[in-house]
């Protein structure tokens, strides 16, 4: 029942790693170096909120997420407050990454299964007012866009880890010009801008080593410098990807269920936490009622998960 609903559902890419092994998430993987990490505290915030892909802080007290649907269409951008409220911001189709500019929230729509395997450019980028819940395209023609990250001069790069390409693609801030970036790369998936090292990093979902790379953005043409975590590829799965405040790499490996924390300078890594069935996205809290030490973890199975040192 979990495959027929997974694949006539259209999930994101990352859903196929779990449909290749269907074994229990916190053992797929290795747990690199957990002892000298220290296991952080584990508490579930929210649950039962369908689908979830992607999160990201509004800094006004919110928590939004990307909730895709099971049915194959639909999804949305909810919001959840500290107190476990939820509401809806938007209806977006097949949701993914999420950034936040000031008043507005790009998100990406059209990220799906059934785009990336037929090569379909139905995906777009949506811009959405935080205020009026205005929805409007920033950006058109994209194939299963995936994560999402947005560099200084105001222009976007998506990520795709299934089909034809799953090179990244760079797209000028008012959705113009888009073309391949770090083509070397390849079932990109997580995107985080390290504006201190002036890097964006990503990680990679089914290459048969698991990589965080770091593009150099003021020298995009260089190859990448790479990380490469323990493990078989596919059964980590590694997903979304943050900055912590600590100015280290966090990243979800789905299939594996792990959070680890990757040192980007000196390459060393460890768990931070495991046994979170399907993790998607992690980022660190901002705004009101949110601890900005503590990280948040969402997942296929629709948890909201705290991880506190």
């Amino acid at each position: 029942m979990r495959i027929r609903k997974a694949l006539t559902g259209g999930l994101a890419a990352t859903q196929l790693g779990i449909l290749l092994t269907l074994i229990a998430p916190g053992t797929a993987g290795a747990t690199p170096e957990i002892a000298e990490c220290g296991v952080w505290a584990k508490s579930t915030i929210a649950s039962g909120h369908g689908t979830l892909e992607n999160l990201a802080f509004d800094g006004r007290g919110g928590l939004l997420l990307s909730e895709l649907s099971l049915t194959g269409s639909g999804g949305a951008l909810r919001r959840l407050t500290p107190d476990g409220a939820l509401s809806t911001v938007a209806p977006i189709e097949s949701p993914g990454g999420i950034v936040v500019s000031g008043a507005t929230a790009y998100i990406n729509s059209g990220n799906t299964l059934r785009s990336g395997l037929t090569d379909t450019p139905d995906g777009s980028i949506q811009s959405v007012d935080l205020t009026t819940g205005t929805v409007t395209t920033a950006a058109s023609g994209l194939r299963m866009p995936n994560g999402l990250a947005q560099l200084p001069d105001g222009s976007f790069v998506v990520s795709r880890d299934l089909g034809s390409s799953t090179a990244l693609t760079r797209i000028a801030a008012d959705g113009t010009g888009a073309h391949p970036l770090a083509p070397d790369l390849t079932f990109t998936n997580g995107l985080a801008y390290d504006p201190s090292r002036r890097k964006l990093f990503v990680s990679t979902t089914f290459d048969s080593t698991t990589t965080i790379a770091a593009i150099a953005i003021d020298n995009p043409s260089a190859a990448p410098t790479r990380i490469t975590l323990p493990g078989f590829g596919p059964l980590n799965s590694a997903d979304d990807l943050t900055l912590g405040p600590d100015g280290a790499v966090y990243v979800t490996l789905n299939v594996a269920g792990q959070v680890v924390r990757v040192d980007p300078d000196t390459g060393h890594h460890c768990t931070i936490a495991d046994n979170l069935p399907f993790a998607t996205s992690v980022r660190f809290g901002q705004g009101p009622g949110w601890d900005p030490n503590s990280a948040y973890v969402t997942s296929f199975l629709g948890t909201v998960t705290r991880l506190t040192p």
